[in-house]
C-alpha cells in the first residue's frame, strides 16, 4: 500500500466508525515525527490510541482478529497489521533490546504507547519486589491466629483466617471476595495481627496507612473500620496502633493540581510500613504505578476488593489481572503445608502443579454474610457472575422478597414515580419489612428533622449528616448517561416528579434537597471526582439562612474545623462548586465504592457495548436489601453474554517473574 493512499485508509468512512479524531491526530503526530514512516506504523499508532480510549493499556496483535469483528475494522487493516512484527522504525522501540525514547513500544505481541508500557513495567516490578520479600514467620503466629479466629476448625475452610496468615508472611497480599464476604472484618483482624506481632517482637508499632480510590469509598471504609476495631480481641496498645483514618489515594500521594505528578514518588517515598487499599478494582494502571513508586521497598502492600466488579474507568484492570486465578487457588504444596502448620486449615483441594509466586499471596473470601441462602440478590449476583442465563431468568421471574423485575423497558417504565414513592407495591413482603420510599424518604427526613433556626452549628451539621445517611437509602443506577435510560434524562424526569409532588421547591439551578456529584477533583476544597453531597438551607456566618452543599468527609480530610463529636460533614457554598451535576441517578461506574439499601438499576433497551456482565454484577451488588431492575429480557441477556476484557501484559510479566 503506497504512502499516498494512507490518509484515505485512516480517514475514510470505515475508519471514522472505528477511530476517534484523537486517534487520527496521534497517527498524524507520528507521521510528522517521521515523514518516511511505514503505513503500518501509523495504523498501529491510531489503534493503540483507540485501545487506550477503551481502557486497554495496549494493542494486542494476537487478538486483532477478534477486535476486527468487535469494532468492525476495514478489511485492509488485517494485511497491514500482519507486517507489524517486522517493522523497523526509530519511533517503535522493542522491549528486547535497549529501547530508545520512542513514543511506541512493541513488547512481544503487544503495542503500547510508551508511557503505559512504562506504567505496566513499574507495576510488575513493584509487585515482584514484594513477592520475593517474605517476612520471617513469627513463632507466635499460630497462637495469634487461633485467638483472633476462635471458631476456626469447622467443616468449611476459614478463608479469612488463611488470608491473614498469607498476608502476615509476605510483602504483598490480595484479599478478594464478593459483597458481604467480610473483607473489611478480615483486614481489621489482619492489622491487629500485624501490630501484635510487631509490638511483641520490636516494641515499636508499624506505621500503617489506609486508603481508597475515591472519597466515597474512603468514607464508607472509615465508618466500617471504626466499628470493627472496637470489636477486635487485642489489647489496648494494639488497638490504639490501628489507624481509623482513611484517605483518598490522591491525598495520600500528594496530588498536584493540573499535573500527573505527586509529592510522593521513588525519590520522596511515603513514611509507611503497611499500606492497605480498599476498593482496589477501581485503581487504574497509572495510579497503581504511582502507588508502588511511592512505597519504600520494605513496605507491605495489601489490596482489598472484588475482582469481579467493573474495571477502573481509566486504562488497565489491575485487580482483575492480579486476581484472575484466585477462584482456583493455585497454591503450591509448600504453601499448603505451611498453612496447615500455622492455621490448621487443609487447602489440598486448591493445590496446583502450575502454581505461580503471585498465587501464594492471594486469598479469596467465599462466604457471604450479607446475602444468605434465601437472598434473591445474592443468588442473582452469583448467577450473573458465572453467566448462568437460565438461573438469572428463573430468579427474576420468581416472586422474590428482595427483587422486583420491571421488564417493560426503560422507555415505558415508571421510573420517576417509583423514585418518588419507592417500589413497595412490587415487592412481596410481609408487614415487618420497611421498604425505603424512594427519594421521598430523605426529603421527609430533611423537613421533619430540621433544627430550630437558632440551633448551633454542631446541631445543623448533625442534621446534615442524618440527611446524607437518609439519601443513601435509595439510588437510581444507570448503565449509560444518554438516552431514555440514561442519567441525564432520568435526573431531569425525577426532579420534575419531585417538584410536581411538592417535595422540592424547584427542579433547576440550586434548591434545597438537590443532590449533586463532583465531576472533577477540587484540591482546594478537598473534594474528589465522585463525591456526593446534598444541598441544605443552613445559617450563614451572619445568622441568615442560605444554601450550602453538605458532603460527607473522611477523618483524613485536610480541611480544618470539619469534625464535631464524630460528625464528619463539610458544608460548601454552591458558588464555590464549579464541576457538579445533579445525581438522583448515577452511572454504575460512578457507584463503585458505594452501597444503598435499595437500588433501582436501569438498563437501556438498545444494544450497547457498555452493557456487560461486570456492569450488571456491579449494579446488582450495590443493593444491600432491595433491588428493582428496569430492563428488557434482551438487555439482560446481552449483558450476560458480554464480558469485559482489558488487554494487558501485566499477568504475563508477573508469571514470567
Amino acid at each position: 500500500m503506497s504512502r499516498e493512499t494512507l490518509p484515505t485508509v485512516l480517514t475514510d468512512d470505515d475508519a471514522r466508525r472505528v477511530l476517534r479524531p484523537l486517534d487520527m491526530a496521534f497517527a498524524r503526530f507520528i507521521g510528522e515525527c517521521d515523514p518516511n514512516a511505514e503505513p503500518c506504523l501509523l495504523l498501529l499508532a491510531a489503534l493503540a490510541s483507540r485501545q487506550l480510549g477503551d481502557g486497554h493499556p495496549c494493542l494486542d496483535l494476537q487478538a486483532a482478529s477478534g477486535l476486527a469483528q468487535e469494532q468492525n475494522w476495514p478489511a485492509s487493516w488485517a494485511e497491514m497489521l500482519a507486517a507489524a512484527p517486522s517493522l523497523q522504525s526509530s519511533l517503535l522501540a522493542r522491549s528486547d533490546g535497549m529501547p530508545a525514547e520512542a513514543p511506541l513500544v512493541l513488547d512481544r505481541h503487544r503495542v503500547y504507547l510508551r508511557r503505559y508500557w512504562e506504567y505496566e513495567c513499574r507495576v510488575a516490578h513493584g509487585i515482584m519486589l514484594r513477592l520475593n520479600h517474605e517476612a520471617p514467620s513469627s513463632e507466635t503466629l499460630h497462637d495469634e491466629l487461633e485467638r483472633l479466629f476462635p471458631n476456626a476448625g469447622s467443616a468449611s475452610l476459614d478463608w479469612p483466617l488463611m488470608a491473614c496468615a498469607l498476608a502476615a508472611r509476605g510483602g504483598f497480599s490480595l484479599i478478594t471476595g464478593g459483597p458481604g464476604t467480610g473483607k473489611t472484618t478480615t483486614v481489621v483482624r489482619l492489622l491487629g495481627l500485624l501490630q501484635t506481632l510487631q509490638l511483641r517482637e520490636q516494641d515499636v508499632p508499624l506505621r500503617i496507612r489506609l486508603a481508597a480510590p475515591t472519597g466515597k469509598a474512603a468514607a464508607r471504609l472509615n465508618a466500617s473500620i471504626t466499628k470493627q476495631i472496637a470489636r477486635l480481641d487485642v489489647d489496648e496498645r494494639v488497638r490504639a496502633a490501628i489507624p481509623r483514618e482513611v484517605e483518598t489515594l490522591h491525598r495520600l500521594l500528594g496530588a498536584r493540581p493540573e499535573s500527573r505528578r505527586y509529592a510522593h514518588d521513588n525519590r520522596h517515598p511515603l513514611h509507611v510500613d503497611v499500606l492497605m487499599i480498599d476498593e482496589a478494582s477501581m485503581i487504574d494502571l497509572e495510579m497503581m504505578a504511582a502507588v508502588l513508586d511511592a512505597l519504600p521497598p520494605h513496605a507491605r502492600l495489601i489490596l482489598l476488593g472484588d475482582k469481579d466488579q467493573l474495571s477502573s474507568v481509566e486504562a488497565g484492570a489491575v485487580l482483575g489481572d492480579l486476581g484472575r486465578r484466585a477462584e482456583q487457588g493455585h497454591y503450591s504444596a509448600a504453601t499448603a503445608a505451611w498453612l496447615r502448620t500455622v492455621s490448621g486449615e487443609n487447602v489440598d483441594a486448591f493445590v496446583s502443579t502450575d502454581a505461580l509466586a503471585l498465587d501464594q499471596h492471594i486469598a479469596m473470601l467465599r462466604s457471604s454474610h450479607r446475602f444468605g441462602a434465601a437472598s434473591g440478590i445474592g443468588r442473582l449476583a452469583a448467577a450473573v457472575n458465572t453467566g448462568d442465563a437460565a438461573t438469572v431468568r428463573d430468579l427474576l421471574d420468581a416472586r422474590s422478597s428482595d427483587i422486583a423485575w420491571i421488564s417493560s423497558g426503560a422507555t415505558q417504565s415508571p421510573i420517576p414515580s417509583m423514585a418518588l414513592d419507592g417500589d413497595a407495591e412490587r415487592f412481596h413482603l410481609d408487614a415487618s419489612f420497611d421498604v425505603p420510599r424512594g427519594f421521598r424518604f430523605y426529603l421527609d427526613q430533611l423537613r421533619q428533622r430540621r433544627p430550630a433556626p437558632n440551633a448551633d452549628g454542631t446541631t445543623f451539621r448533625s442534621w446534615a449528616q442524618h440527611v446524607l445517611d437518609a439519601f443513601n437509602h435509595f439510588q437510581v443506577l444507570c448503565a449509560v448517561r444518554q438516552g431514555p435510560a440514561g442519567t441525564e434524562r432520568l435526573n431531569r424526569d425525577i426532579a420534575t416528579a419531585l417538584l410536581t409532588a411538592g417535595l422540592i421547591e424547584s427542579d433547576r439551578g440550586w434548591y434545597e434537597g438537590r443532590p449533586v456529584m463532583m465531576t472533577r477533583n477540587d484540591y482546594g476544597l478537598d473534594l474528589m471526582n465522585g463525591d456526593v453531597g446534598v444541598t441544605l438551607r443552613m445559617p450563614g456566618p451572619d445568622g441568615e439562612p442560605r444554601l450550602y452543599v453538605a458532603f460527607p468527609m473522611t477523618r483524613g480530610t485536610s480541611v480544618t474545623h470539619v469534625e464535631d463529636n464524630d460528625i464528619h460533614v463539610r458544608c460548601v457554598l454552591p458558588s464555590r462548586l464549579g464541576d457538579v451535576e445533579t445525581v438522583y441517578a448515577m452511572t454504575v461506574h460512578k457507584s463503585q465504592g458505594s452501597e444503598f439499601e435499595h437500588v433501582a438499576l436501569v438498563l437501556p433497551d438498545e444494544s450497547s457495548a457498555i452493557l456487560t456482565r461486570e456492569l450488571l454484577y456491579t449494579g446488582i451488588t450495590r443493593a444491600r436489601r432491595w433491588l428493582s431492575l428496569f430492563a428488557r429480557q434482551a438487555s439482560v441477556e446481552q449483558a450476560l453474554a458480554q464480558q469485559t476484557r482489558r488487554y494487558s501484559g501485566l499477568s504475563d510479566r508477573l508469571a514470567s517473574g
